[in-house]
């Protein structure tokens, strides 16, 4: 199932760069919103990072089941004698590894526009991949909820991002003392509280999978 789904987003890859490209022009904006003033600029590089992702997150996660949709090849994997947490799993994985290498891709385009260089890329590269992580796990269970819906690219976004909200703040706080500096150690708490979200999201929406997508 990995495999299947990693191979439709490789023959799909234009259309990664494409949200590439949504999320760098979102982090344009906001840079122009704030004005030329490089300190506002730094301090809140770690917010508009995470907006400008979770902007191009819901592109992406509405399409986690297009090619499903579009081909009626939703009841054939239903059909196939597995759980329906494999399907999810899968899907999830694939939309988790998509999205953290949209975080990566957008890092140097924060650093040029907000001059904001991490002071610790390792705890960087961490919390996007945490974070990402955590947009993956509800916004997958969410996508295949509104797949058959004809407005899913309304419905999707107003589900998906009230949940999100701890996972999201607790990514914005830990990337921005990434950046500007954690002399007190706080980002390990941070870290912590995020690792803890995607594990309950990782959990319960595995569970919750099977009842969805046979309704």
């Amino acid at each position: 199932m990995l495999r299947k789904e990693l191979l439709l987003q490789w023959r799909t890859r234009a259309q990664f760069m494409a949200v590439f490209v949504f999320g760098a022009a979102s982090l344009l904006l906001f840079s122009f919103a704030i004005g030329p003033n490089s300190v506002a600029l730094r301090t809140f590089s770690a917010g508009f990072l995470w907006l400008g992702l979770l902007l191009s997150s819901t592109l992406t996660l509405s399409e986690s089941f297009h090619a499903e949709m579009e081909n009626r090849a939703l009841e054939g994997l239903l059909l196939i004698p597995t759980s329906p947490q494999a399907i999810y799993y899968a899907k999830t994985i694939a939309n988790w590894l998509q999205l953290a290498l949209l975080g990566i891709a957008l890092v140097p385009v924060m650093v040029v526009l907000y001059d904001a260089g991490p002071q610790s890329i390792g705890r960087l590269l961490l919390v996007i991949l945490l974070g990402s992580a955590g947009l993956s796990a509800p916004g997958t269970l969410y996508a295949g909820m509104t797949a058959q819906l004809r407005a899913k690219q309304t419905l999707l976004p107003l589900l998906f991002f009230p949940l999100i909200v701890p996972a999201l703040l607790a990514s914005v706080k830990a990337t921005s003392l990434a950046v500007l500096g954690d002399p007190m150690d706080q980002g390990r708490s941070w870290i912590t509280l995020l690792s803890a979200f995607v594990a309950i999201y990782w959990s319960l929406c595995g569970l919750l999978f099977g009842r969805v997508i046979e309704e």
